[in-house]
């Protein structure tokens, strides 16, 4: 399927006509885009059995970010976002991006851990030896576990085993499982390995075994993002693309070497990662507590993104992070709109997803630093939060966007204000 991502007008189009784009470019049947459609796409029986206590489902907008160009695919991003700008953001970072020839993108394999914790052995490093030499019988139960995947090319491929001489409940011996879970996100797998082996382990080291499960620092599961962009392709109608070049390299450094200030710039890059994680029916929140967990890995909280100046000149931006993410089981398979999400984007595996999403966490990225180097975050932002206040306000069909362009054009988007913008307008 060749997919041309680039959406000229489409703010300017019907929800109905901008979903019958998407549909034929996705080449969706009928039945997805009529789910798309209509509100109550999952039924209440599906719901029910997804989690616990249910009384209903709760829907947040679903929309289509643009221009997106991956590893020389164009691509049409399915983002589930409650949030004004996000999806203007990174689909305008995108256009402006493959003007360049948009991202480069690579991943590891899909590797994922799972720790076996061991307490109550008095010669620690003994059981780490021990558990080394173990190996291969640790290996042999844990794919015992899941025949499956072994078929499909994945599996237990290694085993770790790191030493707490001291902590407060004594010598605590941790061992990992590094597992192969192919296209899954792999949290039920490698937590089934982790109980199956521990009988084995508790037999090898002497040792009573308290907790078998994954770790959400994916650290042998990361994504790379890197886009290149001339400076002239940033210029606003205020300042030259050197000028804002110069100033997001500042705002990007300072992200660096301040947590406080990394903390928001990373949440930014997050808003344009969760939304397709969301959208497909990934576990959004783990790859949340891997990604805060990562930009920490050096002993201080800093930025998951890089921006420099190559020899030509050109602005380089760069992202590396885990991206733990799956195209089969969870709400992935079980969720009707899910299913279709991942059938606009058009992947295949689990990596390829990944790799999209931390495209877009970059994009998101570049959008927000170009922002607030230049007019601030606020303007832009506050025109399209504008239209919420409209809705809050009352306001239906075109006279949302009439209000809500009324309010920022005054730069004055209060609550009272579209009240009293509406009732001018029905007079």
């Amino acid at each position: 399927m060749v997919v041309d991502s680039r959406l000229p007008n489409f703010r300017a189009l019907t929800p109905a006509q901008r979903l019958a784009h998407v549909s034929a470019a996705a080449s969706l049947t009928s039945q997805e885009t009529a789910l798309l459609a209509a509100p109550g796409a999952l039924p209440l029986e599906v719901a029910n059995g997804m989690i616990e206590n249910l009384i209903g489902t709760f829907e947040i907008p679903l929309g289509i970010a643009g221009n997106f160009r991956v590893n020389g695919r164009d691509v049409l991003v399915p983002m589930a976002v409650e949030e004004p700008s996000v999806i203007a953001a990174a689909s305008f970072m995108a256009k402006i991006a493959r003007e360049s020839g948009g991202f480069e993108a690579s991943s590891t394999g899909p590797l994922m851990r799972a720790q076996v914790q061991v307490l109550g052995v008095t010669d620690p490093y003994g059981a780490r030896q021990a558990l080394l030499q173990k190996r291969g019988e640790i290996l042999e139960v844990a794919n015992s576990r899941d025949k499956l995947l072994i078929t499909l090319g994945g599996g237990c491929r290694e085993i770790e085993v790191h030493v707490f001489p001291d902590t407060p409940r004594g010598p605590m011996v941790v061992m990992h499982l590094i597992v192969d879970v192919r296209d899954a996100m792999g949290a039920n797998t490698v937590n089934t390995m982790a109980e199956a082996v521990a009988p084995l382990v508790e037999r090898v080291t002497g040792g009573s075994v308290r907790l078998r499960i994954l770790s959400n620092l994916a650290d042998l599961r990361l994504a790379r993002a890197r886009v290149r962009v001339l400076p002239a392709a940033l210029a606003t109608a205020t300042q030259s693309g050197e000028a804002v070049a110069e100033a997001i390299l500042d705002a990007a450094a300072f992200a660096v070497i301040d947590p406080y200030r990394a903390a928001t710039h990373n949440k930014g890059i997050m808003n344009g990662v969760d939304p397709v994680l969301v959208a497909t029916g990934n576990d959004w929140r783990a790859v949340e507590a891997g990604a805060h967990a990562w930009a920490c890995r050096g002993g201080r909280y800093t930025s998951l993104t890089q921006w420099e100046r190559d020899t030509g000149g050109a602005l380089v931006g760069s992202i590396e992070m885990p991206m733990p993410v799956g195209l089969v089981g969870g709400a992935t398979k079980t969720h009707p709109l899910a299913r279709i999400a991942l059938k606009i984007l058009g992947v295949t595996t689990a990596q390829e997803l990944a790799e999209i999403a931390v495209a877009v966490g970059l994009a998101q990225n570049m959008g927000a630093l170009r922002a607030l180097a230049t007019e601030g975050i606020q303007r832009g932002h506050m025109a399209l939060h504008a239209r919420n206040i409209a809705l809050v306000a009352g306001a239906r069909g075109a006279e949302v966007d009439q209000v809500a362009r009324r309010m920022a054009e005054e730069k004055d988007v209060r609550a009272d204000r579209a009240v009293a913008l509406l009732g001018e307008l029905r007079g």
